[in-house]
């Protein structure tokens, strides 16, 4: 690009900056110098390229959403969080929020992410262990009880039953007199990547994808501010994919959404808004921040090239970050909290909307209170002591971080043709029924396609690191430690035995038969092709169980199987 577009350019960002609230902070080095909000290349000079790198808040986004940076506003610090039942996660909450937290993220014990209720006889010995129990409403009110749902936004980890749960969240608000159209959050609904990567799905796909784009035109359409489709790629990163895995895979499956909102016959401007994405930042440092910029570009690019979108906030990829748990060690457990400072650090410098750290004993037990209030501090030392929201992007033009950002792309775009011509296997003649990258993930989940190739990434990591070519401080390399055991979080089975006599409790009090019609209304729903929430809904009002709605839905569509592979 010649000197004269890079400065016409600084003049566009430099007006949107000037127009732009900012923060009332120091924007200052620790020595006292003034720092510009933004650095790019010398007046006078070109630069080859420099439309790839741009400037924050203007397409391709490389640098960033918004003009500002975070000069504007910093990242949201939300802290997933959740274990034994409603009222326990209740009291956590309200102690993140004390401590600073900004926002909400909800994690859900074994039962309620497979659509078990914790009477059920396969929930035994999981209830509340690894996240919240929630059979209700009711449940779902405890979790939020004095924490307003108009004034905090709230994440919700959940893909296979994410629809009822989502419904009896927005219950809960009703009960506390929130307008749901004021809601602000996001919701895990991502299933591709239960297919993928995780595992804990409930239907067939194609049902499934049904139910997703129910819940994407009852959310354009009256809850705005809500995104109702949080696409994950952290458990496919987590299950042992490479970085470039992740973003092609985890994008390719936003694409799908996207492809499935169009066939629809909605308007891409209308639904993309509503869709954002979850990352994991891992421990190499500067792949990561590449990752993160170059997944806004792509989907930038695609958004607008591919699919047609014309507003800016289409074609704005905003995503939350969890630091790696699979990086965190039980050997010398301390050290991980060295390991979030650099994921989280990692995030923040590609450019992060929200971020969660993960606690140093994580892979032990749910956090305990001190190493949770470690790792919000974590956060809160990066957000106040370092510089590091002074300036937007500022790795951009470093030749090393450019070099990885194209590269993640470039290979990015390889695998997306893979997909694309599995796809095209799966329909010869071109007529895909939602879309091309759609036809071609669900021949890659039904082939075993993903899963052999994550496979396979994580087998060449695992044999590198037991050769010694990859190096893990106190699991390879520099054993000795002084550190004793930890005191890890024990979720008593009291926890279980108290939820299972509530539950009977309230199932006892409700009206059956006003249950039983609402959930004849929610099948007649699925059956006629009509928008499955509002009959949901008025099921989940009548307390009528997550496994109660589930089970309906297990029964009309049948359960998935996943294909062998060896």
């Amino acid at each position: 690009m010649d000197a004269d577009a890079i400065e016409e350019g600084r003049r566009r960002w430099q007006a949107r900056y000037d127009k732009a609230r900012k923060r009332d902070a120091d924007f200052t080095t620790l020595s006292g110098d003034e720092v510009d909000p933004v650095y790019g290349p010398r007046p006078g000079d070109a630069y080859e390229g420099f439309e790839r790198i741009g400037w924050p808040g203007e397409y391709p986004y490389t640098r960033g959403l918004h003009a500002t940076g975070y000069r504007g506003r910093t990242w949201t610090i939300r802290q997933f969080a959740g274990f034994g039942n409603a009222e326990q996660t209740n009291e956590r909450y309200k102690m993140i929020l004390a401590a600073g937290g900004g926002g909400l993220s909800v994690a859900f014990d074994m039962p309620t992410l497979m659509g078990r209720d914790s009477d059920d006889p396969r929930a035994l010995g999981e209830v509340g262990h690894c996240g919240v129990a929630i059979d209700s409403a009711a449940d779902m009110e405890v979790l939020f009880k004095d924490i307003p749902l108009g004034d905090v936004t709230t994440s919700m980890t959940i893909s296979g039953p994410a629809v009822p749960a989502f419904c009896m969240y927005l219950v809960a608000a009703e009960r506390q007199g929130v307008d749901p159209a004021l809601l602000n959050g996001t919701l895990q609904t991502d299933i591709f990547k239960e297919y993928i990567a995780q595992k804990e799905w409930l239907f067939e796909p194609e049902p499934h994808l049904r139910l997703i784009g129910d819940l994407m035109e009852y959310c354009t359409k009256g809850i705005p501010a809500y995104k109702p489709l949080s696409v994950s790629g952290y458990h496919i990163r987590e299950a042992g994919a490479t970085a470039a895995q992740e973003l092609a895979y985890t994008l390719a499956d936003g694409f799908g959404y996207v492809e499935l909102g169009l066939s629809r016959g909605m308007d891409v401007d209308h639904f993309a808004p509503g869709l954002s994405f979850f990352f994991d930042a891992h421990l190499d440092f500067f792949e990561e921040i590449a990752k993160f910029r170059a997944a806004r570009r792509i989907w930038a690019r695609w958004m607008k090239e591919v699919y047609g979108a014309k507003s800016d906030k289409s074609m704005w990829l905003r995503f939350h970050t969890q630091t790696a748990g699979v990086s965190l060690t039980a050997q010398q457990p301390y050290n991980n909290v060295v390991r979030t400072a650099v994921e989280a650090l990692s995030a923040i410098l590609g450019g992060t909307n929200s971020l969660h750290t993960n606690a140093l004993d994580e892979t032990l037990a749910l956090p305990s209170e001190q190493a949770a209030e470690i790792a919000l501090r974590t956060q809160q030392v990066l957000m106040e002591e370092t510089g590091v929201a002074n300036v937007a992007d500022p790795l951009g033009g470093s030749w090393y971080v450019e070099q990885l950002t194209d590269r993640i792309e470039a290979d990015a775009e390889k695998i997306f043709d893979q997909i694309k011509e599995r796809g095209l296997r799966s329909h010869p003649d071109g007529q895909h029924p939602i879309g091309p990258i759609t036809s071609g993930i669900l021949r890659g989940i039904e082939d075993g396609w993903f899963t052999g190739e994550i496979a396979e990434s994580a087998f060449q990591f695992q044999r590198s690191l037991e050769k010694g070519d990859k190096r893990v401080v106190g699991v390879n390399v520099h054993h000795g430690s002084v550190t004793g055991d930890l005191e890890i979080l024990r979720v008593s089975h009291e926890v279980e035995t108290v939820q299972v006599r509530e539950l009977a409790a309230r199932k006892g009090r409700r009206d059956d038969a006003k249950v039983t019609s609402a959930l004849d209304a929610m099948l007649a729903a699925a059956r006629d092709g009509s928008n499955m929430i509002p009959a949901m809904l008025d099921a989940v009002r009548a307390e009528a169980t997550l496994g109660e709605i589930c089970n309906v839905l297990r029964e009309e569509w049948g359960t998935y199987t996943e294909p062998p592979g060896f």
